[in-house]
């Protein structure tokens, strides 16, 4: 969790609940995306550092965006500038793709392997996600030769080790008690 994340949240949560009113959630997560890009350059974070006045940076952050900000967009900006929040964006943003995750019943699961998936294991491995935490999975596949054999699974809070090195561990730790 960022140091951001109380003071993002309200944010977020507003810019959801009008994105998914407006039926917008694509655009949204388009602009508070570009915005985050915007705020992490390295030339903004001196410029937001600077002496100048809220409405001056909320202006020149607002033309930098040019046109991928609209209105509503525009607004957020300026009301995070006049509460000195710029900084907070690139938490609204994570909180803002959680929350549409969790309202369109996704979840981003990491799947670390020892070898590389074939399409019907992971054809396989999501159906059974699927099934058991109840909403639409999305595989993030990676390769660690470290972990010798079997899985490693992480969904949210949810992880599920199956590695051979953790089995390993977990009868050495047996053997020695």
């Amino acid at each position: 969790m960022s140091e951001y994340t109380t003071v993002a949240r309200p944010y977020a949560k507003a810019a959801f609940d009008f994105a998914v009113e407006q039926g917008a959630l694509d655009k949204w997560h388009g602009m508070l995306a570009f915005a985050t890009e915007v705020v992490e350059n390295a030339d903004i974070v001196t410029f937001l550092n600077g002496a100048s006045s809220l409405a001056h940076q909320s202006d020149v952050f607002i033309g930098i965006c040019g046109e991928q900000l609209d209105t509503n967009g525009q607004n957020l900006i300026k009301v995070m500038a006049t509460n000195e929040r710029l900084k907070a964006l690139p938490e609204v943003l994570r909180l803002f793709a959680d929350m549409r995750q969790e309202y369109e019943k996704e979840v981003t699961v990491e799947v670390t392997s020892a070898m590389d998936l074939n399409d019907a294991q992971k054809a396989k491995l999501s159906a059974a996600l699927e099934k058991r935490l109840e909403r639409k999975v999305k595989l993030n596949c990676s390769v660690e030769p470290s972990i010798v054999g079997g899985l490693l699974i992480q969904a949210g809070d949810m992880v599920i080790d199956n590695t051979l090195r953790s089995q390993l561990k977990r009868l050495a730790s047996s053997l020695q008690s």
